[in-house]
Parts: structure tokens; C-alpha cells; sequence
């Protein structure tokens, strides 16, 4: 088999294993033709891994990269840079205004909301921007800010301000949230 039919049958995996997994997160989802046809967060997804290939390939392709990911922001409302590392079976349900930074790091089976922002504090080329755990779920409008760690298994609740660490198993809300091991936070 060729390497160009690998890469081909291995995007078409991904293509499957993120339609199964918006079936699987959304109960509004009915088919796989309908999410991919009408889910914006889904689209951002694909979108992003394309140029995220590019940004990891050379970077000679950055500035394509960033263009071709804002055209991706323009059309979905959701904006990812092409350097930040997302796991598999991610899913952004809603997605408007999802902002997600260049040095973020998303783990596996994370399900993300509408207006949730992955940013930064400050400022310079290092790593300024969140790791989401695996099997994280971030509530509608929670802004995790920083250098940060949210642990496996995390749920942050909608409109939650979290700047810092969460230890895995947690839940968190509230602005300011903050957690110390096994606490519940309301």
C-alpha cells in the first residue's frame, strides 16, 4: 500500500471516529450524514487537523497554516491554532466561540462546549497555555487560563474561571475555581 493511500485511509478513520463520537456526545445527533454536514465544531476539528499537519510538517507553512485556520474561524466561530495539540474523539458541541491556543494540549475524549477559551496570562515563546486530561469535560464558558493542568476526569462547570492546577477526579465551578485534591467546589 502506498503512503499516500495510508494517510488517506488513516484520515478516513479520523473522519469516522469523529462522526461516531459527535453520535455519541450529542443526543440531537440523528446521523452521521447530519453532523457532517451541519456541526460547525466538527468542522473545526477537521480543519484543524489539516493545518496542524502543515504546522508540524516545515515551518515554511506556518503562515499557511494560520491562514487557512482563520479562514476555518470565519466560517465556524471556532478558532484553534494550528500548533496546539488535540487528542482523538474530541468534540466541541456548539462551538461558537471557542478559542483555543497555539500551546494547548487537549487529551483523549474531551468534550468541550460553546465559548470555552484554552488561553494564555502572558506573553513570549514558551508554553503559555493549558493540558486538558483525557475524558475532560469543560462546561459552556469556562476560561482555563494558563500554563495549567486539568487532570483526567475533570468536570469544569459552565462559566468557570480555572488558573490553577485541577487534580484528576475533580469537579470545579465558579469564578475564581479553585480545588485542592477530592474537593468539590461550588
Amino acid at each position: 500500500m502506498s503512503t499516500a493511500s495510508r494517510l488517506l485511509r488513516s484520515a478516513w478513520g479520523r473522519v469516522q471516529e469523529d462522526l461516531d463520537t459527535a453520535l455519541r456526545e450529542d443526543p440531537a445527533a440523528t446521523s452521521k450524514l447530519l453532523v457532517a454536514l451541519t456541526y460547525p465544531g466538527v468542522h473545526a476539528i477537521w480543519v484543524y487537523r489539516l493545518c496542524h499537519k502543515l504546522w508540524v510538517t516545515n515551518p515554511v507553512l506556518h503562515p499557511l497554516a494560520r491562514v487557512v485556520s482563520q479562514f476555518a474561524r470565519f466560517l465556524t466561530g471556532v478558532e484553534i491554532h494550528p500548533g496546539a495539540e488535540i487528542g482523538r474523539r474530541f468534540f466541541i458541541d456548539h462551538g461558537m466561540g471557542v478559542v483555543i491556543g497555539e500551546t494547548a494540549e487537549i487529551g483523549d475524549d474531551v468534550l468541550m462546549y460553546h465559548q470555552v477559551t484554552l488561553g494564555g496570562r502572558s506573553r513570549g515563546r514558551f508554553k503559555r497555555h493549558p493540558t486538558i486530561g483525557n475524558r475532560v469535560l469543560l462546561g459552556a464558558g469556562s476560561k482555563i487560563i494558563g500554563p495549567i493542568t486539568i487532570g483526567d476526569d475533570t468536570k469544569v462547570g459552565a462559566n468557570a474561571l480555572v488558573v490553577h492546577d485541577v487534580p484528576p477526579n475533580s469537579v470545579v465551578t465558579g469564578i475564581q475555581a479553585n480545588t485542592k485534591p477530592g474537593d468539590i467546589v461550588a
